[in-house]
């Protein structure tokens, strides 16, 4: 159900089966030109495709024309209430411009800034928000919310139709993760533009970022969504992008840095995985590549548990094993355990992603391996030996269960010799 058609924002596609583009929105005054190009660099080096600006007053407008010429990442211009900052945003040049039909004035306000954005060929973000619902829909809102925020969304769609006006995308938010996303599952039906999706005023970056992965989430593992926000009541829109691309990782839908892969810990824990894991997340920022790396906090699973992981650690409570893709590499002592994962990580970019073995090590971190394992843990390796043994006296029983000299031959047309 993935949108048919493709609009451009800057040189970002969105929808027609692009990839799913990430954007934020600044938390900065935009006429604050230092604080707010700070953070539009920052979260492009997070990983932003897309970012928004507020343009409430003319010194944002004013500002709009620097901060669209200086900055990494295509910029979307959102305004409210006044149709006429949005036209002077288009003429400032923002490369996409957001409103809301239902609070800029009315369809001849919406038919000016259409107008615009067609001259400039500047794509708009319309839609509605569970707060802001045009007033003959409120009633509807409190009796079935679902059913209004699919009425106001394709409102908002025939509006744009009858103004002969495609070059936009639409976007359907609640506060409800649920209505979220069953409104956005009914408009992917009927619609062949491009969909924003976000669950808006998420909440903490605790809370707002479960609710966004869920809605979000269970949308995009239908197909359905071309652009998303994560809307998070924080300073730092970066760890809008971040949360975003954790989303986009977990469903395959795009590949950014490693991918770091830890178990939940228990009772056998024997060393402080807790800081290793935060230490080990903090060092893989620094490395762009999608590699995987798994950290175990005990012996008992062995590699199973990550044996499709480039690098892992599994660990006990004086020494622990470096491996790559389930092979062992290296015993190491623990309080050496990050170093010397960073040290293999390292050794292998610059052996041109290519796993360096060390053949008496490796045979050290076997014998390691073998002696610290629980011997009664139903690891991958042994669950597949019981299963080929199990299969294997299976067979035989079946073999010796067939008596071929003792067979009924009465009646046939053969016999046996």
């Amino acid at each position: 159900m993935a949108s048919q058609r493709q609009i451009h924002v800057g040189g970002v596609p969105i929808g027609g089966g692009a990839p799913v583009a990430v954007q934020t929105m600044t938390k900065t005054e935009t006429a604050n030109l230092p604080e707010t190009m700070a953070q539009i660099r920052r979260v492009a080096e997070a990983g932003a495709d897309l970012v928004r600006v507020a343009v409430p007053r003319d010194e944002d407008v004013e500002a709009l024309k620097t901060i669209v010429a200086e900055s990494p990442i295509p910029i979307i211009a959102d305004i409210h209430f006044n149709h006429t900052l949005a036209l002077k945003a288009i003429d400032a040049g923002a490369h996409c411009v957001r409103i809301n039909p239902g609070n800029i004035g009315g369809p001849d306000k919406v038919a000016e800034v259409v107008e615009a954005a067609r001259r400039a060929d500047v794509p708009l973000r319309v839609g509605v928000n569970s707060g802001s619902l045009p007033k003959h829909l409120r009633e509807l809102e409190f009796t079935n919310p679902v059913d209004a925020l699919v009425a106001a969304g394709l409102e908002t769609v025939a509006l744009m139709e009858s103004l002969k006006f495609e070059n936009f995308k639409l976007s359907m938010k609640s506060t409800s993760v649920p209505n979220t996303i069953a409104s956005n599952r009914i408009m992917a039906e009927k619609i062949p533009y491009p969909l924003h999706l976000g669950v808006t005023e998420a909440g903490t970056k605790w809370s707002g970022s479960l609710k966004s992965a869920v809605g979000l989430g269970t949308l995009l593992a239908d197909g359905i969504g071309d652009t998303i926000r994560i809307s998070l009541s924080t300073f730092h829109a970066e760890e809008e992008v971040k949360v975003g691309w954790e989303i986009l990782k977990a469903l395959k839908l795009r590949e950014r840095g490693p991918v770091l892969i830890a178990c939940p810990t228990c009772g056998r824990l024997q060393f402080d995985m807790d800081s290793v894991v935060a230490e080990v997340e903090r060092r893989l920022e620094a490395y762009a590549d999608p590699i995987e790396v798994s950290i175990l906090g005990c012996a008992v699973n062995g590699i199973g548990e990550a044996r499709h992981a480039d690098f892992g650690i599994t660990g006990a409570k004086d020494a622990a094993m470096i491996f790559s893709k389930g092979e062992p590499l290296k015993k190491v002592p623990t309080d050496r355990l990050v170093e010397e994962l960073f040290a293999e990580i390292d050794r292998y970019y610059e052996a041109g992603k290519t796993v360096v073995v060390d053949e008496r090590a490796a045979a050290e971190a076997k014998q390691w391996l073998a002696e610290n394992e629980d011997a009664e843990a139903m690891t991958p390796e042994r669950l597949a030996a019981l299963e080929a043994e199990q299969a294997k006296k299976e067979a035989e029983e079946a073999a010796a269960a067939v008596d071929e000299q003792s067979s009924p031959t009465a009646g046939r047309r053969f016999t046996r010799a």
